[in-house]
């Protein structure tokens, strides 16, 4: 008698004995020890692989999508003189929904290296910022007066 069987008065089974009971049922059935584990490890490996195939194959989606993507970004140049619009980041609190984040027109008044940009605005003030932070302006700046004015009109 076991000391657990002493002290709980029931049987424990222990992984020894339940492996060798595994190895009991596999005799009695006449099976091979031998096969049966090989065909588990055999299992594994298919598992294993599959695995690796579709991390492979999503490295490829991915890398296909990026060169997608890239290929759909429209890369911006600005030269000195360009109308740009410059977008404003800043929280409004209640702003409109329909109020742009784009200020300007202003003025690109030289272009500095590690992507900023010298802009000038309407009253004559310069200031640098990055040059994602802006867009191409199509229009011209007389209209966009024209346009502010209108609204400032308006909203008086």
């Amino acid at each position: 008698m076991s000391p657990y069987q002493l002290v709980y008065r029931k049987s424990c089974h222990l992984l020894v004995e339940l492996e060798h009971k595994a190895i009991w049922a596999l005799n009695k059935l006449n099976l091979d020890w031998g096969a049966a584990s090989y065909q588990g490890m055999s299992d594994l490996n298919v598992l294993d692989e599959f695995r690796l195939r579709a991390y492979y194959s999503s490295a490829l989606y991915k890398e296909k999508m990026k060169k997608y993507h890239d290929r759909r970004i429209e890369k911006q140049k600005f030269v000195v003189g360009d109308l740009v619009l410059l977008f404003n980041y800043s929280l409004h609190l209640f702003q409109g929904m329909l109020k742009s984040k784009l200020t300007g027109p202003f003025l690109v008044m030289h272009l500095l290296p590690y992507g900023a940009v010298d802009l000038e605005n309407s009253g004559r003030t310069r200031f640098k910022v990055n040059r994602q932070r802006i867009k191409v302006y199509l229009g011209n700046a007389e209209s966009v007066q024209e346009v502010v004015e209108a609204y400032y009109l308006d909203v008086v």
